[in-house]
């Protein structure tokens, strides 16, 4: 990955220009970085990222978009129409998380920026509750090793402390047992996943929302990445535990629609079992000189072009689309997860679904990391143990991608076994990998002042003659 992408190649703008460019030539210059970065996932090699990956959707969807991009969704006086998108895309949601098993309250939604909006508002949300109605000011939260680290983000921005748990090593799954004895009088809320981002397992929600009960606090279902596929992996037959609201005790879901809900980024949901959580977090100032303030959540304008889309993604597939893309990839990741099983020096993690992890007990996994990257796979590497996963997508299906994964992994596999016996390490491990031993205090502080250093490269341009 270049430090300064197309510096090279396209003129860098180190100040607002003094006479604008053609539109003409402007657009040239986009359509030659489209073209050349969807090249990368086109060819099916790409772990998540393009869930869908149909163009002729993404036209309908640009379409879509464009009709209301300019608009504001905090506005609805001048764009009624966000008011019908937002409601029944959460209706939408409600409907697909079974809300009409709840008889113990009134269920509610919001729309958010992505899977981490999500999470954070749903944190938000049980923080402000439980101050208003537990009299919580020293909130905690109670989380598996493998739930996202935007709960992490979460408590960190919100003054939550953070109790997490390992899981079972031998599933990935939740320990049931570890999460009730972390469980006080401060404890908000619990936390499960369906499915778990680095695994693709589905922690057991049933038992955690038996826990969440006895215990009187929340449980929130991380299904992020699972919302918008595992229900019609149901209806197909696959063996899907029950995570949605179905399960007495489950308090909230967040659910991707910018994931296998084929939206555009920067769209996803959280649905509550009973609206007190969501309203919670409302935020009011009556008082300002400017008028008076108000807004559900923590985004102020919004483009009314993302809500467009989704709903369009949504309205336009129904259900009978969205099974049908749930049966080639559910297929695929099958057909993908058998082709792993073929060596003997690989192994699952857990058993996963459409998104599954893979690494070894026989040689460092990133070695077939390597070999299959230089082949231009991409997968993400996991750590603590040193794994790499693939999130099964739209690409994936396409003929011939299996075929070609099969060919390529033998190949890495008989890279890495030859590597491993020359005691040559891995070049991804140094980057993707855990450290050997365990994370210090002095390892930790200079993986971050490396990824500072990479963050701040990523908001920034080349020196000048660089």
């Amino acid at each position: 990955m270049a430090t300064y992408p197309y510096a090279d190649r396209f003129p860098v703008h180190r100040a607002l220009p003094d006479a604008g460019r053609a539109r003409g030539e402007v657009l040239a210059e986009l359509h030659t970085m489209a073209r050349e970065e969807d090249a990368v996932w086109e060819s099916g090699k790409c772990s998540g990222t393009m869930y869908s990956g149909d163009h002729d959707h993404y036209r309908f969807l640009n379409e879509a978009f464009g009709l209301f991009a300019h608009t504001n969704a905090l506005q609805r006086d001048m764009c009624p129409s966000a008011t019908k998108f937002e409601g029944e895309i959460i209706a939408m949601v409600l409907d697909l998380m079974h809300a009409d098993a709840v008889d113990d309250g009134t269920p509610a939604g919001m729309v958010t920026s992505g899977g981490t909006g999500s999470i954070l508002h749903a944190m938000l949300g049980y923080r402000d509750h439980a101050a208003q109605h537990r009299g919580i000011t020293r909130p905690n939260l109670v989380r598996p090793e493998t739930a996202h680290a935007a709960f992490d983000k979460a408590c960190h921005l919100f003054g939550i402390e953070m109790r997490t748990v390992p899981v079972v090593p031998e599933t990935t799954l939740a320990d049931v047992a570890a999460t009730e004895a972390q469980i006080d009088e401060n404890t908000i809320a619990i936390v499960g996943s369906a499915g778990n981002y680095g695994y693709g397992t589905i922690d057991p929600i049933a038992e955690l929302g038996e826990v969440a009960r006895s215990h009187g606090v929340g449980l929130h279902v991380d299904a992020c990445l699972g919302g918008f596929i595992l229900p019609f992996g149901e209806e197909l037959g696959y063996d899907i535990p029950r995570f949605d609201f179905r399960v007495p005790g489950v308090t909230s879901i967040s659910a991707d629609t910018h994931k296998y809900g084929y939206a555009f980024k920067g769209s996803s949901t959280v649905v509550f079992r009973d609206k007190a959580f969501r309203n919670a977090q409302y935020f009011h100032h009556v008082g300002w000189s400017g008028g008076k303030y108000m807004s559900p959540g923590m985004e102020g304008s919004r483009s009314g072009g993302l809500l467009a889309a989704t709903w369009a993604a949504m309205v336009e597939l129904g259900r009978d689309g969205y099974r049908e893309h749930a049966r080639a990839i559910f297929a695929t990741a099958d057909a993908m997860k058998a082709v792993v099983l073929e060596h003997p020096e690989l192994r699952l993690l857990g058993a996963p679904t459409f998104c599954f992890s893979f690494t070894s007990d026989e040689f460092d996994i990133y070695h077939v990391a390597d070999h299959m990257a230089a082949s231009g796979w991409r997968f993400n590497g996991q750590q603590y143990p040193n794994a790499i996963h693939m999130a099964v997508t739209g690409p994936q299906t396409q003929p011939g991608v299996v075929e070609q994964f099969s060919a390529d992994l033998a190949a890495a596999v008989e890279h890495a076994r030859k590597q491993q016996a020359a005691g040559e390490p891995a070049y991804l491990s140094a980057i993707y990998g855990g450290v050997a031993g365990g994370l210090t205090t002095d390892v930790e502080d200079f993986v971050i002042a490396m990824m500072s250093e990479m963050l701040d490269a990523q908001q920034s341009i080349p020196p000048p003659g660089g």
